[in-house]
């Protein structure tokens, strides 16, 4: 099996891969042609190499599309389990909208940069002119109520396969629990509901590589998103882990060794 790799540091645990930068494509259409599956290709590639060549790739093309902002996943989230999302207002900037989420939420209330990770672009909104601030930069306003949470849990699934589970305990005096924001990891008492809510969305939207966000509020899971490509920090032996979770994904089987091609081809090949 032919198979090419845009992202060298996304497949370390996958011997016989062939590497091409996402740059150097248009060098190699024969050779990506000829592939039998394509993995995680940079988002401007997506549509040439689906619609344009015909490729396979992975992760899902569900999951680029969804994965691309917080409004089209949310939007998806609320079609199918809008019990478990947050109450969320995705709407303009105009006054109107304003004093809609104002009335709705109160203050304080989270506003999000709809194209963000790690944290980033996260915003405790505590007044009139804290909003009036974020929306100087943001076309879009995407607010939600703060949930009395001072944790959440990261889900990882990949082939719909959860490979780990922990939560994201928030620092003191934060808002955010994400790893990167000084969020600490734990590993303990793992919510079976919160589990069943990542599996089922990963399910029924065909999102094959995410970590998702979920939150627990007396009981009851909600999902923030999910990012397609997520940290490792909470993943023991992440490469091995998720390189064998990707192969059964491809049809290579769910026992193979990590350290060893099945066709004994050669590692990974880099490209300049």
């Amino acid at each position: 099996m032919k198979i090419i790799t845009f992202d060298v540091f996304r497949t370390l645990g996958l011997a016989g891969v062939r590497y091409i930068k996402p740059e150097r494509m248009y060098d190699h259409l024969e050779e990506i042609q000829a592939a039998d599956w394509l993995l995680f290709p940079a988002y401007w590639q997506v549509h040439t190499l689906v619609y344009g060549l015909k490729a396979r790739i992975f992760p899902s093309l569900a999951s680029y599309h969804l994965g691309h902002n917080k409004v089209e996943q949310t939007r998806a989230f609320m079609a199918i389990c809008p019990d478990h999302v947050p109450p969320t207002e995705i709407l303009g900037t105009s006054r109107a909208s304003l004093d809609r989420v104002e009335a709705r939420f109160g203050y304080p209330f989270i506003a999000k940069r709809i194209k963000s990770s790690m944290g980033e672009g996260i915003s405790l909104i505590d007044c009139r002119e804290a909003l009036d601030a974020h929306i100087e930069e943001e076309p879009v306003l995407y607010a939600q109520k703060r949930l009395p949470i001072d944790r959440d849990l990261r889900i990882v699934v990949v082939g719909g396969e959860v490979l780990t589970a922990y939560w994201r305990v928030t620092p003191l005096g934060g808002y955010r629990a994400n790893v990167s924001q000084g969020g600490r990891v734990e590993h303990d008492d793992i919510p079976e509901a919160a589990i069943a809510l990542a599996l089922r969305l990963a399910r029924e939207l065909d999102i094959d590589h995410a970590g998702f966000d979920i939150a627990m509020v007396d009981g009851h899971p909600y999902v923030f998103e999910f990012n397609r490509l997520f940290g490792n920090q909470g993943i023991a032996d992440s490469s091995k882990r998720i390189g064998h979770a990707i192969r059964r994904v491809l049809g290579l089987g769910h026992d193979v060794d990590p350290e060893r091609d099945p066709d004994g081809e050669p590692p990974l090949q880099l490209t300049a």
